[in-house]
């Protein structure tokens, strides 16, 4: 069967096009800058050909439509029909949905009604949804939340130190993000230490434009560093992290702001790496000034910090640890803040294999083979874990 894994974003969206279940990707892509001038469209299909181009695509239905045509232009299917299966990554479920469902009308209400906490993608996720739902109505709609994994956290772990009945009454807990990166990463690292996951302890850090890191204790999510949405834990690429509340009320009349709404969004949009360094949001740039910039190599050294406090409170959670994960676009790519984080764990008996560290595009063990504590770069493959989803559901 073949099966569409889709990732919307609020400006772009991501595919993969799966033969299951032999999880063959006959295509993936994305397009880009949905709304803005100079949308960008990239397919590589047929076992390497890549078509790329430049349009302007007004909205995620617009770009659902074009994606479609594409695949019958590059022969990459030869009717719609083909398409037995569509899944979607949804980043909150809330308590609703503690595994991935077949889209249905109450299915999208509840979307919907939680969109608040995922502002900036539970409504674009939506439309995705609605778009796909129009040109392929045979096909099994499937939805897969990001907070799915982690409705196994304890009580303890979930709940805020706030009156109890706002948790009874609106919610608000640790929900979490990532969960489909999580989950899959788990599973692979397993596989590598070639032990049961249900046995392990560990620690997976999807460290990426968002970042989250994960306490993973007998193949289930025992704690995690993002909270009731997806903006707290540790710094990221535009987002705070974690800061003191009282501080958002200080800074408001500091700066003459009235709207709750625009203080969240520079919480979002103008903090982390860019806000701390001034240079940039992505990590590489960071790196190739933070010798002669302090602040660009301030950010880094938040960054690492913040890492390394969230494995430790985790390890101590855990009562152990067997291993770390190293996942997403800075944990896969970056040995420089790979090995800054691991030499601040060194107490732990923790070494490092460089030369395993410093290869690009692959998934390995990269502690030494003294390491008390087994450390692993997996690619992170969100896709396939929705491909999965969506297969297993349509042959229930």
């Amino acid at each position: 069967m073949e099966i569409l894994a889709v990732n919307s974003g609020s400006s772009s969206f991501k595919f993969k096009l799966f033969i299951m279940p032999e999880e063959k990707v006959i295509a993936s892509g994305q397009i880009e800058r949905i709304g803005q001038t100079g949308s960008i469209v990239t397919i590589k299909h047929h076992g390497g050909e890549k078509y790329e181009r430049k349009d302007n695509i007004k909205n995620h239905k617009e770009a659902v439509q074009e994606l479609m045509d594409l695949l019958l232009e590059l022969r990459i299917i030869k009717d719609y029909s083909e398409i037995d299966g569509v899944g979607h990554r949804v980043v909150a479920g809330g308590e609703y949905f503690d595994h991935s469902v077949i889209v249905d009308d109450n299915v999208i209400a509840k979307i919907h009604e939680i969109a608040e906490m995922a502002p900036l993608h539970n409504p674009a996720n939506l439309v995705g949804i609605e778009a796909f739902k129009k040109i392929l109505p045979q096909a099994t709609s499937v939805v897969v939340f990001d907070t799915a994994f982690h409705q196994t956290i304890p009580e303890e772990n979930f709940i805020y130190s706030v009156p109890y009945e706002w948790y009874e009454k609106y919610g608000v807990r640790r929900y979490g993000a990532h969960g489909t990166s999580h989950r899959y990463v788990a599973g692979e690292a397993a596989k590598l230490l070639g032990r049961p996951l249900e046995d392990l302890k560990l620690v997976s850090c999807h460290i990426g434009a968002g970042a989250s890191i994960c306490a993973i204790k007998n193949g289930k999510s025992f704690d995690t560093s993002m909270g009731f949405t997806p903006l707290t834990g540790v710094t990221m690429a535009t987002r705070s992290g974690d800061v003191d509340v009282a501080m958002i009320s200080y800074m408001m009349e500091k700066l003459n702001i009235d709207s709750m709404t625009e203080m969240i969004y520079m919480l979002n949009k103008e903090s982390g790496l860019l806000g701390i360094s001034g240079v940039s949001q992505d990590s590489r740039d960071i790196l190739q000034v933070a010798h002669a910039n302090h602040r660009a190599q301030l950010s880094l050294d938040i960054l690492v910090k913040d890492v390394v406090k969230y494995i430790g409170q985790y390890t101590f959670e855990m009562g152990g640890l067997d291993g770390i994960i190293f996942t997403a676009g800075v944990g896969e790519n970056s040995d420089e803040i790979r090995a800054a984080i691991l030499e601040r764990l060194g107490f732990l008996g923790i070494t490092i294999d460089q030369e395993e560290n410093q290869k690009r595009g692959v998934t390995n063990i990269i502690s030494g083979p003294d390491s008390k504590i087994t450390v692993m770069r997996i690619q992170t493959d969100e896709e396939v874990m929705i491909a999965r989803d969506v297969m297993g559901l349509s042959q229930k």
